[in-house]
């Protein structure tokens, strides 16, 4: 079997194991009962982490430089990125829905580079010049890397929205992955429990019965599972998040040294600039202000489409220094 045959084989593969795990994950999730599911899941998540990493070092081989030259390249390397922080992300909150949620993310992205991108597109291609150096390794692998963490992050962080259902939750600083805190977690709503003022007459005094407040309160079980998304969330974030500022510090470095020019304003640069804000400010309500639950986990989702859009929207929509091919 050639290169080019093993690479197609390998994709198809990926995108196949990753659509089963997905579903193992999603079984899992909604049948906690049944413990053989999350070895299922992780060991699928596995497999298709090691057919995405055996791709990307065939195509190392045949073109004879780090895969990451085109788009086909990078979203497998983003999607390798992703099963590998999941392992991490996995690990520190044991449990199976981390994989319920960055199965289906790493799922599309290889349907997507495998099922939907032309065969022209998918093919290798020589180096345009300004991609001829070592910072194409040092700079994009970085910047693909905390892509993937931080789509990771805001993902479970989205997950909690879901869990909580949007409500606002107070988190009383539990540890991750424990599940002991159990009634440390409350979700307050507040709703009428009359419709109409109720008197009491007590002798010659009328007193009025206002309505009462009623304190909500989700199952132990759903609150231990919220908290733990939080902290994880917070976590993988706080991962990616010095990898964006080393990958966004070693662009700018290569940026002088191809075009003169550390900064130049260019569309991905722009939005890997507000990438960065959009998390940096994620980070500063939750180590300086203290937010946690609802809030935060907001602001964590904006970051999820907002890393898209510096991704892959800014070279579908606008030309660039970084638009090489679809390039990253």
């Amino acid at each position: 079997m050639d290169l080019i045959a093993l690479e197609s084989f390998l994709d198809n593969t990926s995108f196949a194991v990753l659509l089963v795990t997905m579903l193992i994950y999603w079984v899992g999730a909604a049948f906690p009962n049944l413990p053989f599911m999350a070895t299922l899941g992780t060991t699928g998540m596995a497999i298709a982490n090691l057919c995405m990493a055996t791709l990307l070092g065939s195509r190392w081989i045949e073109a004879g430089y780090f895969p990451l030259s085109n788009l086909y390249e990078s979203l497998f390397f983003l999607a390798w990125g992703i099963t590998t922080i999941h392992f991490i992300a996995e690990k520190m909150s044991r449990s199976r829905l981390v994989g319920a949620v960055t199965s289906p993310v790493a799922m599309c992205i290889t349907a997507f580079a495998a099922l939907s991108l032309p065969v022209e597109m998918q093919a290798s291609a020589p180096l345009v010049p300004a991609l001829k150096s070592n910072w194409l390794m040092m700079h994009v692998s970085v910047m693909m890397l905390s892509y993937s963490t931080l789509m990771v992050g805001s993902a479970i962080a989205i997950a909690f929205l879901i869990i909580t259902r949007g409500q606002k939750v107070e988190l009383k600083g539990s540890s991750v992955g424990t599940g002991s805190f159990r009634d440390r977690v409350k979700q307050k709503t507040t709703k009428n429990t009359a419709t109409e003022s109720v008197y009491t007459s007590t002798g010659n005094t009328a007193v009025l019965d206002l309505p009462q407040t009623e304190t909500v309160t989700l199952s132990p079980e759903r609150l231990s599972l919220a908290d733990t998304l939080d902290n994880i969330s917070y976590r993988v974030i706080g991962l990616g998040f010095p990898l964006l500022t080393i990958g966004i510090i070693a662009g700018g470095v290569w940026a002088n040294e191809a075009w003169g020019s550390y900064w130049s304003w260019d569309p991905k640069e722009t939005w890997a600039f507000i990438t960065w804000l959009v998390f940096a400010a994620y980070l500063h309500s939750r180590i300086t202000r203290g937010w946690q639950g609802r809030k935060p986990a907001i602001l964590a989702a904006v970051g999820f489409v907002v890393v898209w859009v510096c991704y892959l929207g800014v070279n579908l929509l606008g030309q660039g220094l970084h638009s090489y091919g679809w390039f990253l």
